[in-house]
């Protein structure tokens, strides 16, 4: 049973943002003071990545552990309201994540995706990840 009733739920879930989340901020602001140059949500991109270095080919994601089901064989038993639902969404979005990635390397894209919880926490090796992939690929 939800400890919300299904108005504080519907109102705790509008919330959750799409883009812009604190973790693509931080991570945008950080890169961005370091000199690096981007485009954040460019749809000109199949998936829209979060942010991209076209000159480079990279796009970068940065998942929300919930949606896009982080550790999902573990946790999904952990969902006890509207079960079928959710599962349904999340692996539709793990499918839907995979195929992105395959469509951007046949592409010749580097795709990097992070865990919202890893940027929080450990910013400086994402950082150092994407600017060893921007070394690498520096036309």
């Amino acid at each position: 049973m939800d400890k919300f009733t299904k108005e504080q739920r519907s109102k705790i879930m509008s919330a959750i943002r799409g883009k812009d989340t604190k973790e693509e901020v931080l991570l945008c602001k950080t890169l961005w003071h370091l000199g690096y140059r981007y485009r954040k949500n460019n749809r000109k991109v199949f998936g829209t990545p979060d942010l991209t270095f076209a000159k480079h080919k990279i796009a970068i994601f940065v998942d929300g552990e919930f949606f896009h089901g982080y550790d999902w064989e573990n946790k999904k038993h952990k969902i006890q309201t509207n079960q079928e639902f959710w599962h349904k969404k999340i692996e539709r979005n793990i499918e839907r994540d995979k195929e992105v990635n395959e469509y951007l390397i046949s592409q010749g894209w580097t795709v990097l995706r992070f865990w919202s919880k890893k940027v929080k926490k450990n910013l400086d090796e994402v950082v150092k990840v994407i600017k060893n992939e921007i070394d690498k690929n520096k036309p």
